[in-house]
């Protein structure tokens, strides 16, 4: 069996890194000119399932260095005012297993060849059941599978699914990541919270790591190369809706919302990392009226993308990696055909897919109370 994976973000290199395991060829197709094209380096939390997932995919070598580069965290998730005095409560307290997308997304591309400025423009079905990819600068790719791992924009579900298209709720936030120094040691409250201003809020994140990536690889799995990177504060503002940086910097349009602001939050974003700090959307993908069953499916953001309000993007995109995972070793190991495991795989995914979104948009108006929800 032969799978072409469009998209190396973590779901489809999880995918095929659980293939490669279990001895099926995946090919894996980006878009970006370079696999390091785009800064991807914030703070994650895993949930059991999506921290289980990725490691269910991960060979059993890298167990201890994926335990090494990860920590577990807690949060009150507070509402504070910009003082950082507590006005109220988001909800139940919140844990998870910390992991930065960066080093996480390096451990998974070890090992694997990936095809880069691969921007697919189209497939044909082929009468041996067969699917081929076409892309604008390289070489057709024909497989037994063909997964659209390719986001919010997927060009696979453009063909495959293309009543189903994504919504934009309105709603623009700046992320950007600090150093986390000793300077910044009174914030550590605010993790997990939310900061209340004058229509804005601001989220804080830490990534502590408990050993330094570059180095747990070094000691615990050599032929791996990790990122030499210390711990930092990653932090986001929710924008006013229908924000925008009006020709400021996105760090300038955060501290233009700042003003009397306790001095360390005002810190926090002077010391960011300009390179790294940018204005990004809310936009959602719903999962609609399944498409006909056959050799192209879809995976994580492409066919059900949440608001990072819900804390559940990268958990369901490698839930999906693992799923889809076992479903195609049980079709290569003869114990049901392809296209039954494709289907199985995706009955189950689009189900739990669409409460994955439907859960982050419930949760987004505590935030962003204006946000175009329907």
């Amino acid at each position: 069996m032969r799978v072409s994976v469009i998209g190396a973000g973590l779901g489809g290199l999880a995918l095929a890194q659980g293939l490669r395991g279990a001895g099926i060829e995946a090919g894996v197709f980006e878009r970006d000119p370079g696999i390091v094209a785009r800064f991807q380096g914030y703070r994650l939390v895993l949930n059991p399932i999506g921290f289980q997932a990725v490691r269910d995919c991960l060979p059993a070598r890298w167990h201890r260095l994926l335990d090494e580069i990860v920590t577990h965290a807690s949060a009150e998730q507070l509402i504070l005012d910009p003082q950082l005095n507590e006005i109220g409560k988001l909800g139940g307290g919140r844990t998870g297993i910390v992991v930065d997308r960066q080093v996480l997304r390096h451990l998974l591309l070890t090992g694997l060849t990936v095809r880069t400025d691969a921007a697919l423009t189209g497939y044909d079905l082929l009468a041996d059941g067969k699917v081929r990819a076409e892309f604008a600068r390289r070489d057709p790719a024909t497989a037994d599978l063909l997964v659209g791992a390719d986001g919010i924009t997927s060009a696979v579900r453009g063909v495959l699914s293309p009543q189903t298209t994504p919504t934009d709720t309105g709603v623009r936030f700046v992320i950007g990541r600090t150093p986390l120094t000793g300077e910044f040691a009174d914030l550590s409250k605010a993790y997990g919270s939310k900061i209340a201003g004058d229509g804005v809020s601001l989220l804080l994140g830490a990534m502590i790591f408990p050993t330094p990536p570059k180095q747990a690889a070094e000691q615990l799995a050599p032929e791996v190369t990790l990122p030499d990177i210390g711990d930092y504060v990653r932090w986001a503002m929710i924008l006013p809706p229908n924000g925008s940086l009006d020709d400021l910097t996105a760090q300038d349009a955060v501290l233009s919302h700042m003003e009397g602001w306790h001095p360390q939050l005002r810190a926090l974003i002077e010391q960011a990392d300009p390179d790294n700090s940018t204005l990004l959307s809310i936009r959602v993908v719903k999962p609609g009226e399944r498409w006909a069953s056959g050799p192209v499916t879809l995976l994580g953001d492409a066919i059900h993308a949440t608001s990072p309000t819900g804390g559940n993007g990268a958990n369901t995109a490698l839930r999906d990696a693992d799923l889809l995972r076992r479903c195609l070793i049980e079709a290569n190991e003869g114990r049901q055909d392809l296209l039954s495991a494709v289907a199985d795989y995706e009955q189950q995914m689009l189900e739990y897919g669409a409460e994955a979104v439907h859960s982050s948009l419930e949760k987004l108006p505590a935030f962003a109370p204006e946000a175009k929800l329907s």
